[in-house]
C-alpha cells in the first residue's frame, strides 16, 4: 500500500490505473468477509477503512500541496509582499494520517512577524487539520480528555496524547471565546438576528436564569502554605448560566412532560457582568425586541433580579413557583418536623393559595402566626416571611397558567445539570481558563452554531439536529 504512487495531476481524481491496487484490495476483503463464518460486518468495515484510508491520504496531501502552491507569499496582516522567504515543509495530522506539505515561509517588514500564508489558507497553523481539530475540541466537551484520546483514536485511528488533546481542545475554546465576543457584540447592533413572523412576534419569550459550581485547583501546590498564612484557597466557584425559548417552543412528550423543542444558551465562568452579555445577545437573536411579552423566570437570587432590571427592563419577572414552596416547606418543618404528616395538612392549603395568585394571604397567615411561636421557631418563620415579601410581585402563578407559561425554572435548572455531567465528574478539577474554554464549546454546540467554528462541519452539523 505505502509504496503505490499516484502521478495524477494535483486536484484531479485517480485515474482507474492508479485504483486498480485498491480495487484489489477491497475486492480481496470482500470475499474474505463473505467466506469467513465469525467475521461479521464490522470486521469489514474496519478493513475497508484500513485500506482505503492511504488512498484518501495521498490524495488529501496533493490537493493540500496544490492549493498550497498557489498562494501568494503576502502578509495575510497587511498584504505586503513577504521578504526572506524559504521553502519549508511541514507535517500535519489529519484523519488519515500524516500529510508532508511544502509552503513558504516570508518576513513581514512592516508587521514585522514571519508568516506562512498557506498555513492560514489551508488552516493548519497547529499543525492539525481542521478536522482533526475538531474531533479534539467535540469530544473534550463531552469525556475527560484522557477518555477522549482513547474514542479518538478508536473512532478515527487519530493518536492524540492526552496533554495534546487537551492543549488542541484548549485552542479551539480560545478562538471559540473570541467569536462568541465578536458574534454577541454583532446581535447587540441587529446583526445576524432572525427575524421572526408576525405570529411569533405576539407570542412571548422566557428567559430563565441560575447558577451552579465548578470545582478549580486554586492556588495549586499552595494548598498547606495557604492555610498556614490563614487563606485556604477556595475550590468551589459560580457557573452563571442561562436558557432562552420563545413559549411557542414548547410543548409536551406523549407522557405529559413539558419539552422545549428550539432554544438558546448562555454559560460563563467569567461573572454575572458576563453573563449579563451573553445571554443578552442571545435574547436579541430568539426575539428580544420583537416579541410582545419577556418572562424572567429563576430561583429568587438577588442577583438575577438586578440582572433582569439591567438588560430586560420591560420583562415580567416571576419566582420559580418550586422554590417558592420549598421556602414554605422549611416553615412547615420547623412547625410540625420533616415529613410529618402534620407537615403536610399545613402546607396543601397554602400551596394551592399561592398557585390561585394569592400569595398575600400567605404572608398574612405567616405573620399572624408568628407571635404565637416559641422562641426558637420565630428566627425560622421570619426569614421565610421576608424572602416571600420580597419576591410577592413575582408570585402570579394563576395568570401564568392561563397564559400557557411555565410556573416553575425547570429549564434552565436541567440546563445546569447537562452542564455539570460534563464538569462535575468525580476526581476533576479546572483552572479558570480552562473551564470558560470548554463551556464556551459546549455552548457553541448547544446552540446549533458549531459550524461557526469550524465551517466545514456545516454539511452534516448534528449539533443542528
Amino acid at each position: 500500500m505505502k509504496n503505490i504512487e499516484c502521478s495524477c495531476p494535483s486536484g484531479h481524481a485517480p485515474s482507474a490505473h492508479e485504483l486498480d491496487p485498491f480495487l484489489q484490495r477491497l475486492r480481496a476483503a470482500q470475499d474474505a468477509f463473505v467466506a469467513t463464518e465469525k467475521q461479521d460486518l464490522g470486521s469489514l468495515e474496519e478493513r475497508l477503512q484500513q485500506d482505503m484510508s492511504e488512498l484518501l491520504r495521498l490524495q488529501l496531501q496533493k490537493a493540500a500541496q496544490a492549493k498550497a502552491d498557489l498562494v501568494p507569499p503576502r502578509c495575510p496582516q497587511c498584504g505586503r509582499k513577504l521578504s526572506k522567504r524559504v521553502a519549508a515543509e511541514v507535517t500535519v495530522q489529519t484523519r488519515f494520517g500524516p500529510l508532508h506539505v511544502r509552503r513558504t515561509r516570508g518576513w513581514c517588514s512592516k508587521c514585522r512577524v514571519w508568516h506562512c500564508p498557506a498555513d492560514q489558507v489551508l488552516n493548519i497553523q497547529s499543525g492539525r487539520s481542521p478536522y482533526v481539530q475538531e474531533a479534539a475540541a467535540l469530544l473534550a466537551t463531552k469525556m475527560p480528555v484522557g477518555e477522549a484520546s482513547a474514542v479518538l483514536q478508536r473512532l478515527t485511528g487519530v493518536k492524540m496524547p492526552r496533554a495534546t488533546l487537551d492543549r488542541a481542545a484548549r485552542q479551539s475554546g480560545e478562538k471559540a471565546r473570541s467569536h462568541r465576543s465578536q458574534k454577541d457584540a454583532q446581535a447587540c447592533g441587529g446583526k445576524g438576528v432572525k427575524k421572526l413572523s408576525s405570529l411569533a412576534r405576539e407570542g412571548t419569550l422566557i428567559i430563565e436564569i441560575d447558577a451552579w459550581n465548578i470545582r478549580e485547583r486554586d492556588g495549586f501546590g499552595q494548598t498547606e502554605a495557604l492555610r498556614k498564612k490563614g487563606a485556604p484557597p477556595e475550590r468551589w466557584h459560580w457557573v452563571w448560566t442561562g436558557t432562552v425559548f420563545l413559549l411557542r417552543d414548547r410543548g409536551r412528550t406523549h407522557g405529559g412532560r413539558p419539552l422545549i423543542l428550539e432554544r438558546g444558551f448562555a454559560a460563563t465562568r467569567l461573572g454575572c457582568e458576563e453573563l449579563k452579555a451573553q445571554i443578552h445577545a442571545e435574547a436579541l437573536r430568539r426575539g428580544l425586541g420583537q416579541v410582545k411579552r419577556v418572562v424572567v423566570i429563576a430561583d429568587g437570587a438577588v442577583w438575577i433580579w438586578n440582572l433582569s432590571q439591567d438588560r430586560f427592563r420591560e420583562a415580567a419577572q416571576r419566582l420559580d413557583y418550586y422554590h417558592a414552596a420549598q421556602h414554605l416547606w422549611a416553615v412547615a418543618e420547623a412547625l410540625h418536623g420533616r415529613g410529618t404528616p402534620a407537615a403536610k395538612a399545613w402546607m396543601k392549603p397554602l400551596c394551592q393559595q399561592l398557585k390561585k395568585s394569592q400569595s398575600a394571604k400567605v404572608i398574612a397567615h405567616l405573620e399572624e402566626l408568628l407571635p404565637t411561636l416559641p422562641t426558637e421557631k420565630a428566627p425560622a418563620v421570619q426569614k421565610e416571611i421576608s424572602y416571600l415579601k420580597n419576591n410577592q410581585g413575582r408570585m402570579d402563578y394563576a395568570s401564568a397558567k392561563r397564559r400557557g407559561e411555565p410556573l416553575g425554572s425547570g429549564a434552565v435548572e436541567s440546563t445546569c445539570r447537562q452542564y455539570q455531567c460534563r464538569f462535575k465528574r468525580p476526581g476533576q478539577f479546572w483552572t479558570q481558563a480552562g473551564d470558560e474554554a470548554l463551556l464556551c464549546l459546549d455552548t457553541f454546540w448547544r446552540n446549533g452554531r458549531w459550524s461557526e467554528l469550524f465551517p466545514h462541519a456545516a454539511r452534516s452539523d448534528p449539533s443542528r439536529n
